[in-house]
């Protein structure tokens, strides 16, 4: 019996090993699995939801597979979404998501300069406590001609020195009008503004749906502006590359090539689906609106997923 043991010892030994390799790779497999993509939302998408129940709303983009945060900061109320920053920073954190940037803005006011710049490190400091690093302008009204646009970049330039006080970045954020020239000079509006901003205190965030829209090739600045362009808003008609007009693989090929990997999907709610009636003929209620943004989302998401050119 001593030689039978002797000689089942190293089978049993081998199997024993066999299956606790097997656990060990399953674990690893479903731990990988679980953590994913980093994908990122805009939580503008969804305002509506998010200002009516903030937890239900964050619990179900994570639920998607959404796990990075942009925020909306609007008015300089200290709240986000309802709640103080610190809550509202925990509840990301209970669902798996990290805050990564904000919108807000201010428009420059010469007259009351500090009171202005008062204004901004308040917001600053919400978006401090909440985590991000990074805080987008997302508009701004410019008359264009190079002395406003002078004036522009002087302004953000001011703002952007306050935020990096914070840790933060100062971005701004594209519509189509950007791309349009001058009145007085055949600089695009956008490209002079990249080029007259200082690189430490100001970055950008671009909006590839909207530059496309403006007749402008998303690839093509990325390119030409790799060191500048930090944030990307992913955008289409409504569910992310339905429409098959955005580059999405060129776009987000270049983007990490240049280094840079944070982005935001963006859905801004279609007419059609804001004019869409129930069967008595009514009109959708908000939370029917609502509904069908997330699932806009969910496939977004889930493009976005399967997309091998997204890391």
């Amino acid at each position: 019996m001593k030689k039978l043991s002797g000689l089942c010892r190293k089978p049993w030994t081998a199997f024993v090993w066999a299956v606790a390799l097997t656990a060990m790779l399953s674990i690893s497999e479903t731990v990988s699995a679980k953590k994913g993509k980093t994908i990122g939302i805009q939580l503008y998408s969804v305002m509506d939801a998010m200002k009516e129940n903030p937890q239900a709303s964050v619990k179900r983009l994570t639920d998607m597979g959404y796990n990075a945060f942009e925020l909306v900061q609007w008015g300089g109320d200290p709240k986000v979404f309802g709640l103080p920053a610190e809550e509202f920073k925990g509840l990301c954190n209970k669902n798996g998501a990290a805050i990564v940037s904000t919108h807000s803005g201010i428009q420059e006011d010469r007259a009351q300069e500090a009171e202005v710049m008062q204004r901004w490190r308040k917001l600053f400091e919400i978006q401090k406590a909440c985590g991000g690093k990074y805080f987008v302008i997302p508009g701004y009204q410019v008359d264009y001609t190079e002395k406003g646009m002078k004036e522009m970049c002087d302004y953000f330039n001011r703002v952007g020195k306050i935020a990096k006080e914070y840790g933060l970045k100062l971005g701004y954020h594209n519509h189509d009008a950007e791309f349009k020239k001058l009145k007085d000079s055949d600089k695009v509006m956008w490209e002079y503004l990249v080029e007259n901003t200082d690189p430490e205190y100001v970055c950008f965030e671009l909006d590839v749906y909207w530059c496309t829209k403006g007749g402008k090739n998303p690839v093509e600045y990325l390119k030409k502006y790799p060191n500048r362009i930090e944030l990307l808003h992913i955008k289409d008609d409504f569910v992310i590359g339905e429409s098959g007009t955005i580059d999405f693989e060129g776009i987000f090929n270049q983007f990490y090539k240049n280094g840079m990997k944070d982005y935001f999907v963006e859905i801004e709610t279609p007419g059609f689906i804001r004019e869409k009636k129930n069967a008595d003929g009514s009109k959708y209620t908000q939370e029917q609106v609502m509904d069908e943004v997330f699932k806009a989302a969910r496939k977004s998401a889930d493009y976005l997923k399967r997309a091998k050119f997204v890391k």
